[in-house]
């Protein structure tokens, strides 16, 4: 299916750049006339899938990161945020809630704060390829 409506952002993996690809998707969603839940919800989904590039995919290098954001038929959002950075060895033990690579700081429950925010979210990577996240929902009054 082709989107109806589409934007593509990249920059580098710095954590200030995080709050600027939040804000570039809730823009882009606004569009669809969400609710104020609906736009917490994404920008929070946003936020973890760009710092899980940031903190996980680069580690402590600075790579590119793009999202992609696209509306298909029904108001249907789709948020793709893709690094090409160390990937994930086994995606379903890394979303596990509680599982993380980035040690006692870390909390390891990006991928189901995810989950709880978005209609459905999608993972793939590979190592030393990257790591594509793609995150879905239905927008709109309900």
């Amino acid at each position: 299916m082709k989107p109806l409506n589409s934007v593509k952002i990249a920059f580098p993996s710095k954590s200030i750049n995080e709050g600027f690809a939040r804000s570039v998707v809730a823009c882009f969603a606004a569009q669809a006339d969400p609710t104020l839940d609906q736009l917490a919800d994404i920008k929070t989904a946003v936020s973890e899938a760009v710092t899980n590039c940031i903190v996980h995919g680069y580690k402590d290098t600075i790579g590119m990161i793009t999202v992609t954001a696209s509306f298909y038929e029904g108001n249907e959002l789709r948020v793709i945020v893709a690094d090409r950075g160390c990937g994930i060895e086994d995606v379903q033990q890394a979303m596990q809630p509680l599982f993380t690579t980035g040690g006692e700081e870390r909390a390891g429950l990006g991928f189901a704060v995810m989950e709880s925010f978005m209609d459905q979210i999608r993972v793939s990577s590979k190592p030393g390829k990257g790591t594509r996240v793609t995150l879905i929902k239905k927008l709109g009054p309900r």
